[in-house]
């Protein structure tokens, strides 16, 4: 499935079981975000996106633990999992989090940072009692990473989504 037919059946889903999404974005730097707000209809459940480039911005505004970051850096399972966790959080409407949370952190290249090696890539995917990641290692060009980071967040959503069946 091609990340424009993963997007739309996101939103399909999404809106059918009135559920809401909050992305968190590292090296895909909005990518993820305008992926699915190509879609139409998308504003019903994507409540936004929080572009986290700095890592001063993962601690400040998602709450990922800053001894976390300190010890392992940015590029971490577990940071991806606390990015996911905090946009649910901060992207909430009211005192509702939004349903789902997902993030992608990682090395789009073309050199490595904090010793990864480029196409370096985790995916966080949060949900009420749930938290997921996974981790990847692809291969290409900064922009090719980047769009391989946003087809496999979205596959790990429909995943999920189409798992609860």
């Amino acid at each position: 499935m091609t990340t424009e037919e993963l997007a739309t059946k996101i939103v399909a889903i999404l809106t059918e079981q009135r559920q809401t999404l909050a992305l968190a974005e590292s090296l895909t730097g909005g990518l993820l975000c305008a992926s699915l707000v190509a879609v139409p209809g998308a504003s019903a459940v994507l409540n936004g996106a929080v572009v986290a480039y700095n890592t001063a911005i993962k601690h400040q505004v998602l709450g990922v633990d800053a001894s976390l970051l300190a010890i392992h850096g940015t590029v971490h399972p577990d940071v991806a999992a606390h990015m996911a966790t905090g946009a649910r959080d901060v992207l909430g409407v009211g005192e509702q989090q939004a349903y789902f949370g997902l993030a992608t952190t990682g090395v789009a290249g073309p050199d490595s940072h904090e010793g990864k090696p480029p196409g370096t890539v985790f995916i966080g995917f949060a949900a009420t009692g749930f938290v997921e990641t996974r981790d990847f290692h692809f291969a290409g060009d900064r922009h090719e990473i980047r769009v391989q980071a946003v087809h496999e967040a979205l596959q790990c959503l429909y995943d999920y989504l189409t798992s609860e069946d």
